[in-house]
């Protein structure tokens, strides 16, 4: 199965009809963050699959009219401390938004509100692992786990609740954006016990 994951940068190859055929295979879209609305929007039209997002620290809205702005994509599913389940596919998903507070903006946060928020997630893992004999399968962010990917100063450092979470429930993957990408050499994947901590930067193409 593959599932196609974005983050942070808008790129003209995605934003184009050629999509629908070159990820023609992909069952799932997990938004990292960051992007613009008609943007999740228009790959979600033309793959005509679910959307499960959360927001970076960087929220653009769509102003409708003087009255009235959307802040979020039309066919999507914010995963923001919620844990689902894909029916199209069974897969266990969970998430949260935001970076760690710098400034004053929206979908920031401290390291206790993160520990607070990754710690409201637990009743429903166990749920998952009574119903579904595992507790997740895909943990969603868009800040990446403390000293994995991150970087030292305060807005791109990671979250150490993140660090307890994939350690304890062992998702396959945890999925975060946040932390661009200029070098070649700069790594991806991360292996974390048995998760992959993989920043979807751009995008990334995962096959669970």
């Amino acid at each position: 199965m593959k599932i196609l994951a974005i983050s942070d940068h808008e790129l003209p190859n995605l934003y184009n009809p050629v999509i629908a055929e070159r990820f023609k295979d992909v069952r799932l879209i997990l938004g990292c963050g960051d992007m613009a609305i008609y943007y999740l929007e228009y790959i979600v039209s033309m793959l005509n699959q679910p959307l499960y997002y959360v927001n970076g620290n960087h929220a653009p809205a769509v102003e409708i009219s003087e009255e009235y702005t959307r802040t979020y994509p039309q066919g999507g599913y914010d995963l923001h401390r919620r844990a689902l389940r894909d029916p199209s596919t069974g897969l266990l998903l969970a998430g949260i938004e935001g970076s760690l507070r710098y400034n004053e903006g929206k979908h920031q946060f401290s390291q206790d509100e993160m520990w607070w928020m990754v710690r409201a997630l637990v009743p429903r893992l166990w749920l998952n692992y009574i119903f579904y004999k595992r507790f997740l399968d895909i943990l969603v962010t868009h800040a990446p786990p403390w000293k994995i990917h991150d970087q030292e100063d305060l807005p791109h450092r990671g979250i150490r609740a993140f660090n307890w979470l994939i350690r304890t429930f062992q998702p396959a993957y945890h999925v975060h954006g946040h932390i661009h990408i200029y070098r070649q050499d700069t790594p991806r994947v991360t292996r974390v016990g048995r998760t992959k901590v993989v920043n979807a930067c751009g995008y990334q193409v995962i096959e669970i």
